[in-house]
């Protein structure tokens, strides 16, 4: 099978986002059960996953000037990829690229293709899918996404995120002096200035972690918060990150849009920390009473509220909550058998298309 991911960042550790480690989890996963896994991506991504490197990381837009030129190596870097799944003699097709170049040319594959939603509708993507919404099926990665998507797909199928329940292991107790914890992209969408504030709010001294994605927005909104009780930890490994999660008291999670999905809170709940956010997209579904705190979106002082309340969650609650939700196993579980029903579904086309081919 071919799995193909967007081209921003590469599927290795540490990883830049959400994204990033669903693929590298899925085309794990997927090897580790006898698949024969081919995944495009850009370049330094893991090589072990079945690589094909076809450019390098192409990154995120700025300005008028950057946006053009990323998206002239993607439109380029998306054509080669199609060429190549188109040739590829492969069976199933698993599209997570969030680019429209892949479903407007998915009429060239034999092979069927599955395409996963993982954020909101936006142009140009939006054009692709409405180009395959009568004969591709579509799997959104929560119950809030698939709704914000009903307007251009009648009914999208729902297949939520799993997380490695292993890697992000329970501890039973947090560690050193009551604290605070912030994890993901430096990016104004996540709002990371804003849990700083709350977490101040509420008298915790917040550690947070991720890639400076944005530097305009870490030099005028982050820099000048950071103090003796604001600690940036850099960009963490997989093991490190899990580490730090599960030492902390309480994780802020605080978008500033409607969340798609929320692996930063899945992850905390497997750790075993309770989670104070923003109640915005999928976090009110993933959060109940046992294991969370829910604030006024955009409101610091609510978040701060929800901050002092959440410490004192029951931490296996919190892990409970991750194995009845965020198991990756039932994820992939999950998509293997989307993966068999369209392939059967297929098979007539297939076969008459290479019976046409020999005649």
């Amino acid at each position: 099978m071919a799995i193909i991911a967007h081209l921003k960042y590469p599927i290795a550790q540490p990883f830049s986002g959400g994204l990033e480690m669903h693929t590298h989890f899925l085309a794990s996963a997927l090897r580790a059960r006898g698949h024969h896994v081919t995944l495009f991506a850009s370049e330094g991504s893991q090589a072990d996953l079945g690589l094909v490197a076809v450019c390098a990381p192409t990154g995120s837009a700025f300005d008028e000037a950057s946006s053009a030129r990323i998206d002239l190596l993607e439109a380029h870097a998306y054509d080669s990829i199609m060429d190549a799944v188109a040739k590829g003699g492969f069976d199933i097709v698993h599209n997570n690229s969030l680019h429209p170049l892949p479903l407007l040319r998915a009429h060239e594959v034999a092979a069927p293709m599955v395409t996963a939603l993982h954020t909101p509708p936006f142009e140009p993507f939006v054009q692709g899918v409405v180009a395959r919404a009568h004969d591709m099926t579509f799997a959104a990665v929560s119950k809030s996404l698939a709704e914000e998507w009903c307007t251009v797909l009648p009914r999208p199928l729902v297949i939520g995120n799993g997380i490695d329940l292993e890697a992000f292991a329970f501890n039973a107790q947090p560690a050193g002096p009551p604290h605070a914890i912030w994890t993901g992209r430096i990016v104004p969408e996540k709002g990371p200035h804003l849990a700083i504030d709350a977490a101040r709010a509420a008298g915790l001294p917040l550690v947070f972690a991720g890639p400076q994605s944005d530097p305009a927005y870490w030099d005028s909104m982050i820099a000048p918060r950071l103090g003796a009780d604001v600690t940036y930890l850099g960009h963490l490994s997989h093991a490190d990150l899990a580490r730090r999660v599960g030492e902390a008291h309480v994780t802020l999670c605080s978008p500033r849009w409607e969340e798609p999905f929320g692996l930063v809170v899945a992850e905390s709940l497997a750790c075993g920390t309770p989670v104070a956010a923003f109640g915005r997209g999928a976090i009110p579904d993933i959060l109940d009473a046992s294991c969370g705190v829910l604030a006024r979106a955009d409101d610091v002082a609510d978040l701060g509220r929800a901050v002092s309340e959440a410490v004192g969650l029951e931490r296996l609650a919190c892990r409970r909550r991750a194995e009845h939700l965020f198991d990756a196993n039932v994820m992939t579980d999950r998509y293997e058998t989307l993966y068999r029903a369209e392939m059967r579904l297929a098979a007539p086309t297939v076969l008459h298309a290479h019976a046409l081919g020999e005649a």
